[in-house]
């Protein structure tokens, strides 16, 4: 038999060396360092309370402590040598900490397991990530918000079936966008309620029975709760689902928007153009100028789906507690992540820089008959059922198709003969401006509405932005670590 090799930090009994595709298929340090300052805050949290609970002597406590402070340095400045062979983000900090302050460090690990380890890791990492996407949702919002309030008398067609419908005003289109961001920020806000519980005491499994104190490791962490089951709390990646659900969800959301942007900045619609700086040209045709950063935040919202999909089918037949397969979480939660805040930033600069064209705007409103519904309301107001009205409008707008002709071509007394209602009444029902004035109700295109509105889509983005640097604020075992 071979003697038991050096290769293994931890366990015994082994007689071979790891298989070196192992040790590759194995190692997680190449992507979980991500969780690296996350990890050394834990581990400030985990011996304070250890040193509190007389667990750990307060000499090898400020051992500890200084060794922390050190690594953190060196991964924040990019010096720390990360190793394959010592696996993953938590073996590598643990060993070389023992490499520095030798034998006080292998106390760090009492009551501790990498499996409650790296759940803790992965709440800390979230709580901070979705606060800074907090930051990112809110800062597009206030930029749609600027927007609306400039354009908010902006007449623009309206769409269904990709169909001009009905007038709204650009700046109520802009906001149909940002509602969606709100829905988005609110859904952070779930995550971040149901994300705030402290894992960590869980152990491998089933805790310990070492007198360890949870709560006050929770109270060094800043988390509200304790997880209430070990099984559980080691193996539940509920919260990673939720961020990525709501990364996916909100990816799409920018997904149309790029979409549209697509859209409206074609020579077929003509109505907004797109800066240099968020173009790119042609190999081949040196007149083009390709909306490339509008389509690739619609790209990129498959690989989000992607992600938060590969996810949940490695989730799903997941017996308890930790098992092996969970590693592959983090790789698919930082990239969903990362890419959904990417697109957001990027957004919000596409869009505040965009460059909207209003005649283009309003010489398309004329031409799919978008106030046909206006004059059936008309006919209504003068006592005819609006079924019937309907079918009168329907007829004139199919006559004035075959004839090439519009509303405002045909002119107000012709289109009042042949409707069969008062000329005043009809002159009113064909300005498109009167239209959107009549539009007086919550949550309609009337300008003085979509100021309103915008008004209180800052206000909303202001508070938002306020409640993701609550979330990402130093908790008390940070503040040990860093001064």
């Amino acid at each position: 038999m071979k003697p038991a090799t050096t290769d293994r930090l931890w366990g015994g009994g082994y007689s071979e060396a790891t298989h070196p595709l192992v040790q590759a298929m194995n190692a997680s340090v190449s992507f979980d360092q991500a969780l690296a300052r996350e990890d050394l805050i834990g581990s400030t949290a985990h011996a304070t309370m250890l040193r509190d609970q007389g667990l750990l002597s307060e000499d090898d406590y400020l051992a500890i402590l200084a060794g922390l402070r050190q690594l953190l340095a060196e991964v924040e400045s990019g010096g720390f040598v990360w190793s394959e062979a010592r696996e993953d983000v938590h073996m590598n900090l643990e060993a070389t900490l023992r490499d520095r302050i030798g034998a006080p460090a292998g106390r760090l690990h009492t009551a501790r397991s990498r499996n409650d380890q790296v759940a803790l890791d992965e709440r800390l990492w979230l709580r901070r990530r979705v606060a800074e996407i907090g930051a990112s949702l809110a800062h597009l919002m206030e930029v749609l918000a600027d927007l609306a309030t400039r354009h908010a008398d902006w007449p623009m067609c309206g769409y269904t079936h990709l169909q001009r419908a009905q007038p709204v005003t650009l700046g109520h289109h802009l906001l149909a966008h940002a509602e969606a961001l709100v829905r988005d920020a609110q859904r952070l806000l779930d995550l971040q309620r149901r994300n705030d519980a402290c894992p960590l005491g869980s152990g491998a499994l089933a805790g310990t029975t070492l007198p360890i104190d949870r709560a006050k490791v929770a109270q060094l962490l800043r988390f509200s709760s304790l997880t209430r089951n070990s099984l559980d709390a080691v193996s539940d990646r509920d919260h990673l689902v939720e961020a990525m659900a709501a990364a996916a969800l909100g990816a799409v959301h920018l997904s149309r928007l790029g979409e549209e942007l697509v859209l409206f900045a074609t020579a077929e619609f003509g109505y907004v153009r797109l800066p240099d700086a968020f173009t790119t040209g042609s190999s081949l045709m040196p007149q083009k100028k390709n909306p490339d950063i509008a389509e690739l935040v619609r790209g990129k919202a498959g690989r989000v789906i992607g992600d938060l999909m590969g996810l949940l089918v490695t989730l799903k037949g997941l017996p308890l507690a930790y098992n092996k397969d969970l590693q592959e979480d983090k790789e698919r939660l930082f990239d969903a992540l990362d890419t959904w805040d990417a697109c957001l930033r990027v957004t919000a600069d596409m869009v505040a820089a965009a460059q909207w064209q209003r005649k283009a705007l309003l010489d398309a409103l004329d031409r799919g008959f978008l106030l046909a519904t206006d004059l059936a309301d008309a006919l209504v107001e003068a006592g005819v059922p609006f079924r019937e009205a309907h079918e009168r409008v329907a007829s004139l707008v199919a006559d004035l198709s075959r004839r090439g002709r519009t509303f405002a071509s045909e002119g107000p007394r012709a289109v009042a003969k042949a409707l069969g209602v008062d000329e005043d009444a009809v002159a009113r029902r064909l300005d498109v401006r009167k239209s959107l004035e009549r539009r007086d109700l919550p949550g309609a295109p009337h300008p003085a509405r979509v100021r309103r509105e915008a008004r209180q889509m800052a206000a909303r983005a202001r508070k938002l932005a306020s409640q993701a640097a609550v979330w990402n604020r130093p908790c008390p075992a940070e503040l040990l670590l860093t001064t």
